[in-house]
């Protein structure tokens, strides 16, 4: 498996407005629009789900994520209501 290394800040900056996937450091998952990041990649989400174990917890609105509680980030892209998982995500802080 090749590794193509990508920038989290213009990652982030391509994703404003778009749908997303972030997870969390410990298993708690999040889909929603990302509104802004700022320069420590804190996450600012609306609309947004929570799930833990695959099963939703509710909705919960607008959000803020911490950037050291995140394990990675997906761009979301629907097709019949299905997760797409895109190779740009961050894995223990590190950008694929």
């Amino acid at each position: 498996m090749s590794v193509n290394p990508v920038n989290p800040k213009p990652f982030l900056q391509e994703l404003t407005g778009k749908p997303v996937y972030v997870r969390l450091k410990w298993g708690l998952e999040y889909k929603g629009f990302l509104v802004s990041t700022d320069g420590y990649m804190n996450l600012q989400l609306a609309n947004t789900e929570e799930f833990q174990d695959g099963k939703s917890n509710g909705a919960l609105g607008e959000v803020f994520i911490r950037c050291n509680n995140v394990l990675y980030i997906i761009r979301k892209l629907c097709k019949n209501n299905v997760l797409s998982k895109p190779p740009h995500r961050m894995i223990m802080g590190q950008w694929y």
